[in-house]
């Protein structure tokens, strides 16, 4: 879609732009809400990590329903909804709070990810059609520096009130608690204590839930135009050539390497405190961490709109960043205490490109199937789901730095899309690619 004013594509890229500020402010929370919810509810590393099982599992239960809802309410009206059903989700957190729920709080999160869901699966694909393919992902960019931006911000925010003089209470928690058995001498006062912990949700949340609410209303009223995914586009493959989305293998690899980054980006983010803490770091230096990663992540994002596409291709870029990344987390794995906490956070560098690169890698030449495809790509984002966790079973089973090696094969396997997967079954005006014969 291209529109014909540029007041009309500057404002609907600004509005969209505002959408993926409230995504990185939901999402970025969750790292501040796994290390305090691990505190508050008394969860292993494994439970603690299904905060974002709850949170991007959600993406995979809603991506194609959210395809279907968008075809009947329009890319507008279907942000307003999604902006309503995630306030739904923050609401829940009130309950959750008060009665000091660990489900509660997973049936938020999991609102709140149908919600993004459905934001993600309009406003991708949205910025992806907005402008010419080749500089897809320099707009995508863009976006992601919207996103990270409040990544940066909404842990210091919620940190800063979940966190505030928490350890005084730790040290009353660590007083009256067995360091061998975890026997508890004084269970009424440890339960005092955590109450007053998770008291410190509410008002965040309420907040959180009002903001939202009004932004839905903004939406609705705004002037953002409806896009098409049918014009003509020289690259479309002709359906009688293709009569199934399925048939495009690269959307295929595409999805699956949306899975994995989202595996690892999330891990990165949403660890980094509690390992921190496994090197003794305190919460008033680890509550920053994430903050620091997506710092990293906005570096990353300003070197790739400087370089592509005029120096150098979103190919190309994920192809280096991927190696980047490999190199970074063997560092890693082979340092300890702060050097490799902040290795953890320089992951942010390599992570910022590839969502940008993969969506239009994936997408591109799919005409009318575009909108099918993007849902797809969303439920590649149920890495987020699966990776983390996957990684805090480790992480009790041996520990917090060696479980960072599940990471390495996902890169490795972003590196061959980037080389070799975007190519196989993409067919230009139903010729096959040489490099996929």
């Amino acid at each position: 879609m291209q529109t014909n004013k540029k007041g009309s594509y500057a404002s609907s890229l600004f509005l969209v732009g505002c959408l993926f500020f409230i995504f990185g402010f939901v999402t970025w929370l969750n790292g501040t809400l796994i290390f305090f919810l691990k505190k508050i509810c008394e969860l292993n590393n494994f439970q603690a990590y299904l905060v974002a099982t709850a949170f991007f599992i959600s993406y995979f239960v809603m991506a194609l329903p959210a395809s279907a809802i968008l075809k009947k309410t329009g890319f507008k009206n279907g942000m307003s909804l999604g902006l309503i059903i995630i306030a739904v989700g923050t609401v829940t957190f009130i309950p959750a709070a008060h009665e000091r729920s660990y489900t509660y709080f997973l049936i938020g999160l999991f609102i709140e990810g149908l919600g993004l869901s459905i934001l993600q699966t309009a406003a991708n694909p949205y910025v992806t059609i907005l402008g010419p393919e080749e500089s897809a992902a320099k707009r995508i960019s863009i976006m992601g520096i919207a996103n990270k931006a409040a990544g940066i911000i909404s842990p210091i925010i919620l940190a800063s009130i979940l966190l505030k003089n928490i350890e005084p209470i730790n040290k009353q928690l660590e007083s009256i608690t067995n360091p061998v058995t975890k026997a508890v001498s004084n269970p009424a006062l440890q339960e005092q204590l955590l109450n007053e912990l998770s008291q410190r949700l509410v008002t965040p949340y309420i907040i959180f839930t009002i903001c939202l609410l009004v932004f839905a209303l903004l939406i609705k009223l705004s002037p953002l135009p409806e896009v098409s995914d049918t014009e003509d586009n020289p690259e479309v493959i002709p359906t009688s050539q293709h009569p199934t989305l399925f048939k495009h293998t690269y959307l295929l690899l595409g999805a699956f390497a949306i899975f994995v980054y989202v595996g690892v980006e999330v891990l990165a983010g949403d660890s980094i405190m509690n390992y921190g803490e496994y090197y003794h770091i305190p919460s008033t230096v680890s509550r920053y961490f994430t903050s620091i990663t997506l710092s990293f992540m906005i570096a990353g994002y300003l070197v790739g709109i400087a370089l592509m596409p005029r120096i150098i291709s979103q190919e190309k870029a994920l192809k280096l960043y991927s190696i980047l990344a490999l190199i970074l987390i063997t560092g890693l794995l082979v340092t300890s205490g702060i050097t490799s906490v902040i290795l953890l956070a320089a992951l942010g560098f390599s992570h910022s490109i590839m969502w940008p690169a993969i969506w239009p890698m994936s997408l591109k030449g799919l005409g009318k199937f575009t909108k099918q495809g993007a849902a797809l790509l969303i439920m590649g984002i149920a890495g987020g789901a699966i990776i983390p966790p996957t990684y805090g079973y480790f992480a009790d089973a041996v520990n917090l730095h060696t479980a960072y090696l599940i990471m390495i094969p996902c890169y490795l396997y972003i590196l061959f899309f980037a080389m070799k997967g975007h190519l196989i079954g993409y067919k230009t005006q139903g010729v096959i690619s040489n490099e996929t014969k």
